[in-house]
C-alpha cells in the first residue's frame, strides 16, 4: 500500500476509534499531503463531514489550480455529495481503498473526465465490511438510507 493510501487507511482508522464511521481521505498536492480528513458526522453531529469533504476542509482555501494538479485518496468509493466537490474543484485524479461494500459515483467521476483507480485493499474491504455489519443502522444512515 502507498504511503498515500495509508495516510487515509489511518484517518479511516483514527474516526472508528472515535466512535465514527472507518471512513478516510487525504488531499495530496505534487507529493505533500495539503489535507487530511475522516468522516466526522457522527463525532461532529455534521450532515456533510464524510471523510473526503473532512480532507478538503483541513486543506483550506486553495487557489484552482492547485486543486487541478491534486490526487485525492479515497478509503472507500466516493458517493455523490462527495463527487460533486470532487468535480466542483476540478480533482483530476482519484485513488480509491475499495468500491465492494459501496459503490459510489465512480462511473460520473469517469464520464466527467476524472481518472479513478480503485484498489480493492483488503484492509479496506475487512474495516467496512466489520463495521456494516456491526453498525448497519449507522452505515445506513451515513448513506441515506
Amino acid at each position: 500500500m502507498d504511503k498515500y493510501m495509508q495516510a487515509a487507511l489511518d484517518e479511516a482508522r483514527r474516526g472508528l476509534a472515535e466512535g465514527g464511521i472507518p471512513i478516510g481521505s487525504v488531499l495530496v498536492y505534487r507529493g505533500r499531503i495539503l489535507g487530511r480528513g475522516h468522516n466526522r458526522r457522527v463525532q461532529s453531529g455534521s450532515t456533510v463531514l464524510h471523510g473526503e469533504m473532512d480532507a478538503l476542509e483541513n486543506a483550506g482555501r486553495q487557489p484552482a489550480s492547485v486543486y487541478r494538479d491534486c490526487v485525492l485518496y479515497t478509503t472507500l468509493s466516493p458517493c455523490p455529495m462527495c463527487s460533486g466537490a470532487i468535480l466542483l474543484y476540478g480533482i483530476p485524479r482519484v485513488v480509491v481503498g475499495e468500491n465492494r461494500t459501496f459503490m459510489g459515483e465512480e462511473a460520473q467521476l469517469r464520464s466527467r473526465g476524472v481518472d479513478v483507480e480503485v484498489l480493492q485493499s483488503q484492509a479496506c474491504i475487512d474495516m467496512m465490511s466489520a463495521f456494516i455489519e456491526a453498525s448497519p443502522d449507522l452505515w445506513n444512515e451515513d448513506i441515506g438510507e
